[in-house]
């Protein structure tokens, strides 16, 4: 179609990506009237209304959905272009990896130094948030993986793929001593868990429920590191995986418990298109089963 505005057409594409106007333009730096006053513009080049209502909700038409579909393979495969050609930077390879806020980074760190490759030659990037905005920022092409404590079956995102990369059991871990039998002296301890939003949460509540337990959570926490920091500064018992467990011990922390029952399990998510980039094909490829069963020592400096 000759003279069509592309950025018109990005516009739609961002908001029936987004499900919104405002979403749309708070992605793209620019008010909600811009963004409507383009779409307008596209709709009169093609003869017809992109979007209507239904309730409150902004959905597309059936021309919207038309041209929806052809210009998200125009925009995907722009993407996988831009992702090509942005692999390099100053000779480098670029990684861009999104970490949850919720997964220990000690392990994650690991699982990342093990696909780095010897030499200068890859750039890596990485950002710490929740999963939400994490994935979204994975599906706008900003990001080359994610690793989470969920997968994207789970999180319903059909459009990403994932695979696990394994699971550790967890350790109860304190400055002080505490008496009595485990797990029931959890009882009367002032415990710190991960939030029960949390994939990991989730189970450790389960858990206690299956065993009868009700201990005194006195803090819930979406960053693994800020549980850890309140534990050290504090007398309260905290969760950390197993994995490195000897580690904390080795810093003058207490063991108080340990279980296979609850797991915190490892997860990458991409895009199909990110399977060609060298560093997530090595992690895709990579077996971190000794190593999560803690009979391999990584083989790089702590």
């Amino acid at each position: 179609m000759a003279h069509l505005n592309y950025n018109h057409l990005y516009y739609f594409w961002m908001v029936r990506k987004k499900g919104s106007v405002a979403k749309a333009a708070d992605a793209l730096f620019l008010t909600p009237q811009t963004v409507t006053g383009q779409i307008r513009q596209l709709e009169r080049r093609l003869g017809g209304k992109l979007f209507k209502r239904q309730g409150r909700a902004l959905v597309a038409s059936e021309l919207g959905e038309v041209v929806f579909r052809y210009a998200d393979k125009m925009y995907s495969l722009s993407y996988e272009m831009l992702d090509l050609l942005n692999y390099t930077k100053d000779s480098a390879i670029l990684f861009e990896v999104g970490i949850s806020d919720a997964l220990s980074k000690s392990v994650a760190s690991r699982l990342l130094l093990s696909v780095m490759p010897d030499g200068d030659n890859l750039h890596l990037n990485c950002y710490e948030s929740t999963d939400e905005n994490l994935v979204d920022r994975l599906s706008q092409h900003k990001l080359d993986v994610v690793l989470s404590g969920s997968d994207a079956e789970s999180l319903k995102l059909p459009e990403i793929l994932s695979k696990k990369l394994g699971q550790c059991g967890i350790s109860f871990i304190s400055k002080a001593p505490l008496e009595g039998d485990f797990p029931v002296n959890l009882g009367k301890a002032k415990l710190l868990i991960p939030h029960r939003k949390t994939a990991l949460g989730q189970q450790m509540l389960r858990w206690f429920d299956e065993i009868g337990l009700e201990p005194r959570i006195t803090g819930e926490f979406d960053d693994s590191a800020m549980m850890k920091a309140f534990g050290h500064y504090t007398d309260s018992v905290f969760v950390i995986p197993s994995l490195y467990r000897d580690e904390m011990l080795a810093q003058g922390f207490h063991l108080i418990g340990e279980t296979e029952e609850v797991q915190e399990e490892y997860y990458v998510m991409f895009a199909e298109r990110m399977i060609q980039h060298p560093a997530v094909r090595s992690l895709l490829e990579t077996d971190f089963g000794e190593f999560f069963r803690g009979e391999e020592a990584p083989a790089f400096p702590l």
